[in-house]
């Protein structure tokens, strides 16, 4: 199984780090991959692509199975999740890809772009934040309720950490120290 985590990494984040150990930790992953969203995708102030890929990367180090994937990075355009999950699977034969969610995106999942495409042809691990009841969010929800079985929800994660939070107080304990050390070497979120 090869484990894809998507998103702004804007900056990677300690929870980042200790998702992709949870998910390995609860799943059987020969690989585990950081998929940085472009700046294509979004309007919010992102650092750069070639920075936020360069952190991820730093904070990574030393990590066996771990790595991280420029694709969405070096698109012109922002394909969205599917075709990224459909490039990854065609080079990688033979092995199911499962695609590593927060919670908070359960109530807008069925806004994504070819969310029937997704869920009919991938599974998604949900992580859990503030401890919500994730099996009544799915149940709640008349999308999700009828692909249930697309979603693997862990068990026993929660974290308080955002990048959010790092960018608006710089507090050391929210990112790990070599991405500290890149964030200040380059002058970022100041």
């Amino acid at each position: 199984m090869i484990a894809v985590f998507g998103g702004a990494f804007n900056p990677p984040t300690v929870a980042h780090k200790a998702i992709c150990e949870h998910v390995m930790h609860h799943l059987d992953c020969q690989e585990f991959i950081f998929l940085p969203v472009s700046s294509q995708y979004t309007k919010r102030s992102l650092a750069s692509n070639f920075h936020r890929l360069q952190m991820l990367t730093a904070m990574i180090k030393g990590m066996p199975k771990v790595s991280v994937s420029a694709m969405e990075l070096d698109d012109p355009d922002y394909l969205g999740t599917y075709q990224s999950l459909v490039r990854i699977s065609e080079s990688h034969p033979g092995r199911k890809v499962v695609f590593v969610i927060g919670a908070d995106n359960l109530p807008k999942f069925h806004k994504w772009i070819n969310a029937n495409g997704l869920v009919s042809e991938f599974r998604f691990v949900v992580i859990n934040r503030d401890r919500l009841d994730l099996a009544a969010i799915i149940d709640a929800d008349p999308f999700l309720s009828a692909h249930k079985e697309a979603f693997i929800v862990l068990p026993d994660f929660d974290s308080p950490v955002a990048s959010t939070i790092f960018r608006e107080t710089f507090d050391p304990a929210l990112v790990t120290p070599e991405v500290l050390d890149y964030v200040k070497t380059h002058q970022l979120y100041r």
